[in-house]
């Protein structure tokens, strides 16, 4: 028997079932569909995280208040206190290094804007001139905050696009005097739509000098530091570099946390792609009970059709030939199943993508191959039992349904 003979046989046998065959297509079909959908969701994630850690720019190192490792415990080590507080005097004199190019402290909090009757909550930062070009960010129109001297607390605004739209509506906004908690701002600029990262959505965000954050805030505390190194080999010396100087101005006390970009990403870049194997071999789960269904499924089949594999036994069929025909059966079955599953797949993947055009889903091509192999491994494996069991049929006594 050939091995057209051999498909032809065993498409023919599956067409002869309809029913018995739909549903075990479905259940290996739901299962490569799932392994597909979780393994794009998880691998769209991580693509989504790399993509906003890129947008805060390029040889970037962040210094926090506060150690990243808290020894002791009690109430100040749960709060996340620290010795001293990150200041405007610690910012500047991070400044004296050549390999660092630029340098944006960072206040946050949130206040209220409002300009004639009209009102809402907003996110304020309070940063310098260097972040526009240190986040990468763009304007759609005016300025940015001026060159100035970081303990100015000068009343000028730059506001983020839905912020523009929300309160001044189709009226010019720029020359505005925009009012924030009990204090009147100049707006001078507008942010573009790009500037969306991780935390801070520029589009509802008021941006205005530090000191004057600092104030309005009334907090003498940077949330953070911003700091761009020249090059990327440079940042081991740039990271020394603050270590030292934050440790003599705070009286010996390590009491910051100094990470950069690629650190950052690269951590949530290990906890997403194990994530994503995580869910895909839950998943693939499914593909074993898929497994387990077409063996006990072809196990009635072999009952079904003990007559026909006594028949062709007795036209001289060998142990081998019955146990290539069932095999090939359950593998046409499982192939057929598993391409359903990828197109299914492949379509949500597509669904998830119109519905959210931010998250990239897409399949990796290892789960593409890993969910097709498993699928045909799975079947393989499970048909042994019901083949083996074609294959040693008496021929006269199956003739006879014995």
């Amino acid at each position: 028997m050939i091995a057209a003979d051999t498909l032809g046989y065993s498409w023919q046998s599956l067409r002869s079932y309809p029913a018995r065959t739909l549903l075990m297509l479905a259940a290996m079909s739901i299962g490569v569909a799932s392994v597909m959908l979780l393994t794009a969701l998880g691998e769209g994630a991580r693509r989504y995280v790399h993509d906003e850690f890129s947008s805060l720019g390029s040889n970037l190192v962040i210094v926090l208040p506060g150690r990243s490792e808290t020894a002791g415990s009690g109430l100040p080590a749960m709060l996340g206190a620290t010795p001293r507080d990150l200041t405007l005097e610690d910012a500047r004199a991070l400044r004296r290094h050549p390999a660092i190019v630029r340098i944006a402290p960072i206040n946050v909090g949130a206040v209220q804007a409002s300009w004639q009757s009209r009102k809402r909550d907003i996110t304020l930062l309070g940063s310098t001139r260097d972040l526009l070009k240190l986040r990468r960010w763009q304007l759609a129109a005016g300025q940015f905050l001026p060159e100035m001297d970081w303990d100015r607390a000068t009343p000028v605004c730059v506001v983020g696009k839905k912020i523009r739209d929300e309160i001044f509506g189709p009226g010019a906004a720029i020359g505005q005097w925009l009012r924030l908690g009990q204090n009147r701002y100049r707006v001078i600029g507008v942010m573009a739509t790009e500037g969306r990262t991780i935390g801070i959505d520029v589009e509802e965000t008021v941006i205005i000098p530090v000191a004057s954050a600092q104030a309005l805030l009334n907090t003498p505390s940077l949330f953070r530091i911003l700091i761009e190194a020249r090059s990327r080999a440079e940042i081991p010396t740039v990271i020394d570099f603050v270590g030292d100087t934050i440790r003599k101005r705070h009286h010996g006390e390590e009491d910051v946390t100094v990470i950069t970009q690629d650190a950052v990403l690269q951590t949530f870049d290990n906890i997403l792609s194990t994530l994503t194997y995580a869910v895909g071999g839950i998943a693939a789960v499914s593909l074993i009970v898929a497994g387990i269904l077409i063996m006990n499924v072809m196990l009635v089949a072999v009952t079904q059709r003990t007559a026909e594999i006594g028949l062709l036994k007795a036209l001289g069929a060998s142990r081998r030939q019955i146990l290539r025909l069932v095999l090939s059966e359950a593998l046409l079955l499982a192939l057929l199943g598993a391409l359903a599953g990828l197109v299914i797949g492949l379509a949500g993947s597509w669904g998830i993508r119109q519905a959210f055009p931010e998250l990239q889903v897409y399949p990796p091509a290892w789960a593409l191959a890993a969910s097709l192999l498993v699928a045909l491994s799975t079947s393989l494996l499970f048909s042994l039992l019901p083949a083996s069991r074609a294959a040693r049929l008496d021929p006269v006594r199956a003739l006879h349904r014995h």
